[in-house]
């Protein structure tokens, strides 16, 4: 270690307390040595001579988090809690006085308006109006933190000028735009005798509207450059005003509008000035913004016995925002507002209409303005411009290829003029497609205000171009096939085949939206609206526009080359084969030939199928493959990759940190870089140091010393860090290797070689403020969820895991504790009693068991943050976002050395003055909904964040119960902090703000509206929005100011934005969202945890970085910055229907950049995140993700965005976001697809001789009647290679990102440990998992924000939970695929199908296979015996966990609940669902079964169709499936009917003396049902006299035709369920009265009976296939050592390192080896009996001999 005095440290090891404050801690109540966190120490050279004496002795006083810190309430608006206590200090002028809230606002700046006049105006208002005091005060303190953060880098009067010009006036202004686009200027222009209302528009003769418009634009912006300052902030104030109060109503922003517009006409009309008496306080609340709320409650809400619940209806049937909003953007919208009288609003004068909003019918008023209709005819409207290039251009490129399908009339090869006519065919399959579209559009939008002109325009014009496209082909193909011997019809078929390219290149390039009245670019005044509000695209400079047109033609261009020579060209020849194709020597006693003669040309007409879905696939593989190279080649132009040279990024550092980081321009020559670097560098390092990333040791290496110079004056010497680079033996000096300090300090080294805006000083810095919604999410862990196994199957502690997982950092942490313990030692505290033990190790045993030895609250609170810190909780979050705080002071101390002396030297007035401007520039403001109802436990939390960060704000929910009984609860948004008083009555914090609502807020799903009741409560221009299981550090924040430059306000134009409308600053489009990267911190936590942080790192950084330089980019929330008053004027920072808007921030980014926001990504910067650690966690998300899709694609966002974006940016919509989801359903879908193909393939290669060929192609002689099927099976290999390419490209993006940001090294390891750990396997289950959730949402819709757990995966679950979780989504489907690939394998085996086998079996057993321990001998038997239990319960009493219960709520989906009946205990087990609709349950659950159950009907009679060796036909296949299939139904009915009367007879007496005796009944029934079963496929196995490749054929068939027969009884013939269970229980019991069944007592027995045979026959299915599943991995339990390879695959932990095996009591091992050794026996019988079944008839085939004739005739 270096000998010389370390910069900032002294020798012992501790550190100048200047730049961090004792309350502001990243670990409270550290050891002095991390206490005391500062950088520096004071040398005496005159380069230092502006730092100020370091502090003469060690902080040991009891740390500031206990503490209650307490501000003085002023009743003053001005001086009310503004930003924290008004300190009496120095200001920096060094005059003596009370600091100035608002320093840029100050009278010696010239302001235009004084605090004091801004005041009255506020004042002036809310007496007018009758807004609420407390609302008039926080839009106080809103709109001056506001002007003081314009006026702190621009003159006031430019600040308010700006200001007015975002909110009202300036060109992007949305009260402008909206006031335009519903023609109010011609409103005011003309008035009411001349203006009906509905005829605005036309009301205005003469000259051509764009005239009259521009005219228009500029009389306002002549009104505007005319108006006062006094008026300007008149306008803003009540704007803002207005939008304080307006609740839900925020989220409708074209609506907030109008009610700014009418009170500001009101203001300035002779009643409203001449009003003398004040207007009572919430008159605002209750006559505007309440009718306006009930009404959109009301929605989706009813009350039923005083309680409000959701109503059944879906989004197509309620009224939701957005069509609330719709209705303020048209004149004949606004014209439909009625007063109780009947009279229109708009037949009112202007100046009146604000004062009859009380009398306004809003239920008369809004109309549905868009359909979000549950179904498929979506996706072909929103994206027709895909569906056209693929099918289209797929046609064009088969056809052509497919010559043998049409002839000539003699049968002779096609004629020229019949190819090119054919195959011109495909402009008449994309005019289809686009008739299909536009017909399927006329169902999605309301024909009112004639906006369907242009659709009836568009569908005459497809109907004109499908004569043009299809009519020669009738003529030259079809009716003279070749006959015309002159060159006329190939002239007709070329010119036709011209034609139909062009329709083609139409269709498939131009928005739909744009044909016949453009909505995006037309000069008509009536698509000013829908050009406004949803097509004003910001336009791409024309670098990213080269680059996006560049990217696309790439993509494309490979796609058709490689399709047409891979795909379609290896189609040709298996086309040429099966063509006419005859089976011969077949016949079905019912059907004779007709079918099994063209089983061929049902086989090809699947191929086609299978050929156009890896049409499909091929797009997004190359979408990936240059997306991936465009956004690495982008990281490289931007110096983004570890292959730039070491030196480059490291011996460069100081000098980048002086140019990027500092705003050094003014700064006098005489304060050296070098010296100002180094406290920069040095808070970095010992921040690193404080959060325990670094030992004392690497510290000392890292910081800047003092050292002598050759002339005996101290200087500074770099640390070896910044040269030393090259040296690979220096590397593990500096920091572990491969630690968290190393990837952040790289990170910040490498995001500094890239160009970033320069920053402001820190007293100009913009003022922005960090969101974070907050609901149940861990605030701070509790010492015994620390310290304690969760339950009985979590192997491990947390704290112990956690200990594994960052080992240097529990090390350095355990250090720091003994160092404090030994400290308050030898000051007197009750650390250690004995001097001889601190030197024991046996002693220290304690300390690095669970951190602590002493049981204090100071250490064991130690201990819990340090573990919260390593977790996902609030505290994590608060504390990282804290250090944007520490950053502005220490940017601001380093830039300003000369303040030091001005404040007279005492460190008390500097570090007030350090505290005032980071309160100032900074705000954090969680968003705590349910702080009020917090739990004991939850309050001491949050109280402790409170006292540790008394700058932090917490927003929440205060409830006040109704004055009368039956009334109304009062519920406020309040806001308290850290400063805020503790009220002595009470014990709680009093609200700086306390603002009534005019109902709950949560109406949607949560997080929208949690985000929307605090939004108010933002400070500044800037939001940036934060999850709360994120983390930030020290060095990212010290680039804030960089980052809030890519907004582009820093050096706006000093012009008035209205004196010169066009200039340059003011017309470019504004930014409003400026995105992040994200660093997932839960990376290194196992397979599942990596693979969650790869998703994100190559969607959140690498795609995103490809996808905000060609302006595809949207808003994904987290860590996102926004342009606070550019969102929040156009709805918000998020969107709030429920179940439509469960995405809700993605919805924000379509409406921002639909309204000509643009949106910017960052690289330079990131943030942490936690991602879900636990397999169903990570899933329940892609749940969440996958639903949520599905809702957007329902929405008008995607509407609007489908049939508007030019080609090139809808190309990058729609692959970016809906393409990936939708290219996942096709992966699932062309796999089930395949294994289709190859189950009617396999039938003709098993019945039919196949011809063969030598190795040279050459057919061989003698193969008389065989079947040419080779070209077949290379098309078969193809086709294999393809979905596995698909599927592995998916690696391809995060093994290119870590290769350019962590080196090869790293990228081949993380990519080696993927596949060893299996994560294709999870890729395949996780791609189930996302289209089962789409199209299960896209039927029956149920999407609901689902809670993801954010806990560390340890806990192992049992089998039963896993298999109820995931049987729907996957294992049912698996399974069945299964069974026909072991028939495909049987009949054609090729080595390809290894993969499949491979990725079906993943679709079974994944979810075990990523089960902790799940191949534990001991546990794997006692699963088995809860499987059994799972099974059986349920059904004497309800039970929370049981097979009945699962399988009830799966049905439910489908048949929905009945209405709720209240207060009974198992209707707690069920949520709200509605029924399905006709049209979800005929296609999802009728047709598609019933086509399945027909497909392999006709594969099954195909093989059944041939004589046996004797030449017998057999019987007909149709009755043995119809008895074998139907037969386990019938029995089942008959088994009911029995138990039924014996239970309705004998229950009654036996009840009351035999609890069990339902449960009894039910096992019999549920026994004889399995037995049934077994005893059917036994049957069938005998039947076809042991032939394995029959038998399962004829299983599939078998399966396919029950699961129909079971969707249909399910879907048309079981009414709704009852929410509790009583029903059942009434059905083994026999006792139907007392159960609440009311009027359904005598219809429920019927019903249940339907029921009950379908849930026996489910139940049989679900027992056997348990069994199986458990078959498939009692291999690998039974290898030795299985689970600890295991473990080691799951959570790459070396084995010496692994989770130790839980600890049992004598008792609880007794029981466990008694549940294995009794259930093990039993597990073996029944795997026996499963295997014995199967194989001992196959091998006793021979021998046994069954005399049956009626099973002859089966």
């Amino acid at each position: 270690m270096s000998q010389h005095p370390v910069y900032g440290v002294d020798p012992r090891g501790t550190f100048d307390q200047r730049y961090f404050d004792g309350d502001e801690k990243r670990d409270a109540f550290q050891s002095s040595s991390t206490r005391s966190t500062a950088a520096l120490i004071n040398p005496q050279d005159q380069e230092f001579q502006n730092f100020d004496d370091a502090p003469k002795r060690r902080n040991t006083s009891p740390p500031s988090a206990f503490r209650t810190q307490y501000t003085q309430s002023s009743a003053s608006i001005a001086h009310s809690e503004t930003s924290g206590p008004n300190y009496s200090s120095h200001g920096p002028g060094g005059s003596s006085g009370v600091v100035e809230p608002y320093p840029a606002w100050t009278t010696e700046r010239q302001v235009p308006l004084s605090t004091e006049e801004i005041e009255d105006i506020l004042y002036d208002l809310t007496m007018r109006f009758g807004f609420q005091r407390e609302s008039m005060r926080n839009v106080f303190d809103f709109l001056m933190q506001l002007l003081d953060s314009r006026a702190s880098r621009m003159t006031p009067n430019q600040a308010l000028l700006t200001v007015h010009a975002d909110y009202i006036g300036g060109q992007h202004a949305n009260y402008r735009k909206w006031y335009f686009a519903a023609q109010l200027d011609l409103d005011d222009a003309v008035g009411k005798i001349n203006n009906p209302g509905l005829q605005r528009s036309k009301s205005m003769k003469g000259a051509p509207q764009s005239a009259k418009l521009t005219a228009a634009i500029d009389r306002w912006r002549s009104a505007m450059n005319n108006m006062s300052p006094y008026d300007r902030l008149r306008q803003v104030a009540l704007f803002l005003l207005c939008w304080g109060e307006a609740a839900q109503v925020r989220f409708v922003p074209e609506c907030l509008c109008f009610i700014f517009k009418c009170a500001d006409d009101y203001y300035r009309s002779p009643e409203c000035q001449n009003r003398v008496e004040p207007v009572p306080e919430g008159l605002f609340l209750h006559t505007v913004v309440k009718p306006l709320y009930n009404y959109i409650r009301d929605q989706g809400y009813e009350v039923a016995d005083g309680k409000f619940v959701r109503r059944e209806k879906d989004h197509a049937q309620i009224i939701g925002y957005d069509d609330v909003n719709q209705l303020f953007w048209y004149p004949e919208g606004i014209a439909r507002i009625t007063l109780a009288g009947g009279t229109r609003l708009v037949d009112v004068p202007p100046a009146q209409r604000f004062m009859k909003f009380d009398k306004i019918e809003w239920n008369r008023a809004f109309i549905k303005t868009y359909y979000e209709k549950r179904s498929y005819r979506q996706l072909i409207v929103h994206f027709n411009r895909v569906w056209v290039l693929h099918i289209a251009l797929f046609y064009f490129y088969t056809a052509y290829n497919s010559q043998m399908v049409y002839k000539k009339y003699n049968g002779d090869n096609p004629t020229p003029a019949m190819i090119w006519s054919a195959t011109a065919l495909g402009g008449a399959v994309a005019t289809l497609i686009m008739l299909f579209a536009t017909l399927s559009e006329f169902t999605l939008i309301p024909t009112t205000w004639n906006n369907t002109g242009h659709l009836t325009r568009r569908l005459l014009f497809l109907l004109v171009t499908l004569a043009i496209t299809a009519g020669p082909t009738i003529w030259i193909v079809a009716i003279d096939a070749g006959r015309t011997t002159s060159s006329i019809p190939l002239i007709i078929g070329i010119v036709q085949f011209f034609l139909a390219a062009l329709a083609t290149a139409l269709f498939g390039t131009m928005p739909s939206g744009r044909m016949f009245g453009d909505r995006v670019a037309g000069k008509a005044r009536k698509y000013l609206a829908s050009q406004t509000f949803t097509a004003s695209y910001p336009a791409l400079d024309r670098k990213p526009r080269i680059a996006s047109f560049a990217l696309w033609f790439l993509i494309f261009g490979c796609k058709f080359s490689e399709s047409y020579f891979f795909l379609t060209l290896s189609f040709k020849n298996p086309i040429q084969v099966m063509v006419g194709m005859k089976v011969q020597r077949c016949s079905d006693k019912f059907f004779g030939a007709a079918l099994c003669s063209h089983q061929a040309s049902f086989t090809l007409a699947l191929m086609y199928l299978m050929d156009l879905l890896l049409f499909f696939l091929d797009t997004f593989l190359w979408y990936v493959i240059w997306n991936t190279v465009f956004s690495i080649g982008r990281s490289f132009g931007l110096g983004l990759s570890i292959w730039t040279p070491w030196s480059e990024i490291f011996t460069r550092l100081p000098k980048r940190i002086y140019a990027k980081i500092l705003a050094t321009g003014d700064m006098e020559v005489k304060y050296k870089p070098k010296v100002l670097v180094s406290q920069i560098w040095n808070a970095i390092i010992i921040s690193m140091y404080r959060e325990h990333l670094l030992s004392i040791e690497h510290v000392q290496r890292l910081l800047y010393h003092q050292v002598q110079g050759p002339d005996g004056r101290r200087t500074l010497r770099a640390p070896p860090f910044f040269i030393s680079q090259n040296d690979r033996a220096y590397r593990g000096k500096f920091f572990p290797p491969g630690s968290e300090a190393e990837r952040r300090i790289s990170f910040f080294a490498q995001s500094l070689t890239t160009a970033i805006p320069d920053p402001l000083p820190v007293d100009a810095m913009p003022t922005f403020t960090v969101l974070t919604p907050h609901y149940s999410e861990k605030i701070l862990l509790s010492l015994r969820e620390i310290i304690r196994e969760e339950d009985q199957n979590t192997r491990v502690t947390l704290l112990e895991y956690l200990k594994q997982l960052h080992p240097v950092e529990w090390d350095n942490f355990v250090k720091d504790t003994k160092i404090l313990s030994e400290e308050e030692t030898a000051y007197g505290g009750q650390g250690f009693s004995d001097e001889k033990s601190v030197a024991s190790k046996s002693d220290d045993l304690p300390f690095y068991c669970v951190g602590f030895k002493s049981s204090s609250p100071e250490y064991t609170l130690r201990t819990r943050i340090w573990a919260s810190l390593r977790a996902q909780t609030l505290y994590r979050t608060v504390s990282g976002m804290m250090n944007y705080s520490k950053a502005i002071k220490l940017l601001y101390r380093v830039e300003n050395p000369k303040l030091c002396n001005s404040l007279e030297g005492t460190q008390i007035n500097w570090k007030r003055e350090l505290e005032r401007m980071a309160r100032r520039k900074f705000k954090f403001v969680v968003s705590m909904q349910r702080y009020s109802k917090f739990n004991k436990q939850e309050n001491e939390n949050a109280e402790f964040l409170l006292r540790a960060y008394p700058d932090l704000q917490i927003a929440y929910l205060d409830e006040e119960p109704a004055a009368i009984k039956g009334g109304e609860t009062r519920i406020f948004s309040a806001l308290i902090d850290g400063h805020s008083e503790i009220m002595p009555d009470t014990g709680k914090r009093k609200p700086k703000f306390r603002i009534e609502l005019p109902g709950n807020p949560i109406l949607g799903d949560g997080k929208s509206d949690n985000q929307n009741h605090a939004i108010i409560f933002y400070r500044g221009e800037y939001l940036q929005l934060i999850d709360a299981n994120q983390d930030n550090y020290l060095e990212e924040c010290l680039k804030i100011r960089n980052v809030l430059g890519e907004f582009e306000h820093y050096n706006m134009s000093s012009q008035s934005p209205y004196a010169q409308w066009g200039h340059k600053e003011f017309s470019k489009a504004p930014v409003a969202i400026v995105g992040a990267r994200e660093y997932i911190f839960s990376e290194n936590i196992g397979i599942l945890g990596d693979i969650a942080a790869g998703k994100e790192q190559t969607f959140g950084t690498l795609s995103a970085r490809a996808l905000a330089w060609v302006g595809g980019k949207l808003h994904y929330g987290h860590p996102d910055f926004i342009n606070a008053t550019f969102m929040n004027t156009r709805g918000g920072i998020s969107k709030a229907q429920k179940g439509l808007h469960l995405n809700e921030d993605i919805f924000a980014g379509m409406t921002a950049f639909g309204r000509g926001g643009r949106i910017k990504h960052s690289e330079y910067y990131q943030c942490g995140k936690g991602r879900d650690l636990g397999f169903g966690t990570i899933l329940n998300f892609q749940t969440k993700i996958g639903t949520g899709m599905g809702e957007q694609m329902l929405s008008r966002e995607y509407y609007y965005l489908g049939s508007q974006l030019p080609i090139d940016r809808f190309l990058t919509f729609y692959y970016g976001h809906p393409g990936f989801h939708i290219n996942n359903i096709l992966v699932i879908k062309s796999v089930e697809l395949f294994i289709v193909v190859l189950v009617f393939l396999g039938t003709l290669n098993k019945e039919l001789t196949i011809c063969k060929y030598n190795s040279h192609g050459d057919f061989i002689g003698g193969q008389q009647g065989c079947y040419n099927l080779v070209p077949v099976f290379d098309w078969i290999r193809r086709c294999i290679i393809s979905i596995f390419l698909v599927f592995f490209i998916a690696f391809l993006p995060l093994f290119l990102q870590e290769l350019t940001e962590r080196g090869t090294g790293s990228a081949l390891i993380r990519l080696s440990k993927h596949f060893l750990s299996l994560s294709p396997v999870f890729e395949v289950f996780s791609t189930q998992i996302y289209t089962n959730s789409i199209l299960s949402n896209l039927s029956f819709g149920g999407a609901r924000y689902i809670a993801t757990g954010r806990g560390f995966a340890t806990t192992r679950i049992s089998f039963s939970i896993l298999y109820s979780r995931f049987a729907g989504p996957s294992i049912y489907l698996g399974m069945r695929i299964l069974i026909m690939l072991l028939y495909a394998t049987m009949a054609i085996w090729i080595p390809h199908l290894i993969y499949f086998w491979i990725s079906v079996l993943g679709l079974c057993i994944a979810p075990f296979l990523f089960n902790p321990h799940q191949f534990s001998l001991t546990d794997f038997i006692i699963d088995y015996r809860e499987f059994l239990r799972w099974m059986s319960r349920g059904n004497s009493r309800s039970h929370a966990n049981s097979w009945i219960g699962y399988c009830r709520l799966s049905r439910t989906q489908i048949t929905g609940f009945k209405k709720k009946r209240l207060g009974h205990p198992s209707e707690k087990l069920s949520g709200d669902t509605p029924r399905a609709s006709l049209g979800a349950r005929l296609l999802a659950e009728i047709i598609i079964p019933i086509v399945g159950a027909i497909m392999f009907t006709i594969a099954y009679m195909f093989v059944k169709s041939f004589p046996d060796v004797l030449n017998n036909q057999g019987a007909s296949p149709l009755i043995r499936l119809a008895v074998v299939s139907l037969g386990p139904l019938v029995w089942n009915a008959i088994v009911l009917i029995v138990m039924f009367c014996v239970s309705l007879f004998l229950g009654p007496m036996l009840n009351s003396c035999c609890v069990k005796f339902g449960a009894v009944m039910a096992s019999i029934a549920h026994c004889l049902a399995l037995l049934g079963m077994i005893g059917f496929f036994e049957f069938l196995w005998f039947l076809e006299l042991w032939d394995a490749s029959h038998a399962v054929l004829g299983l599939i068939a078998i399966i396919a035709i029950q699961r129909a027969v079971q969707k249909f009884l399910i879907s048309f013939c079981i009414t709704r369920e009852f929410k509790h269970d009583e029903t059942n229980q009434a059905w083994w019991t026999g006792k139907w009265y007392g159960r609440g069944l009311g009027a359904h007592a005598m219809s429920q027995p019927a019903r249940e009976f339907l029921v009950k045979i379908v849930e026996l026959t489910l139940w049989s299915g679900d027992m056997v296939l348990g069994h199986l599943l458990l078959l498939f991995m009692t291999p690998i339990v039974l290898i030795p050592f299985a689970d600890r390879v295991h473990a080691t695959m799951l959570f790459w932990l070396r084995p010496s390192k692994q989770i130790r095996a839980p600890l049992y009591s004598f008792k609880q091992k007794r029981q466990r080896r008694s549940i294995v050794f009794k259930y093990g026996l039993i597990y073996l019988l029944a795997m026996s009996f499963l295997v014995g079944l199967i194989v001992l008839p196959a091998l006793g085939r021979d021998k046994i001999r069954l005399n049956c004739s009626i099973c002859t005739k089966l």
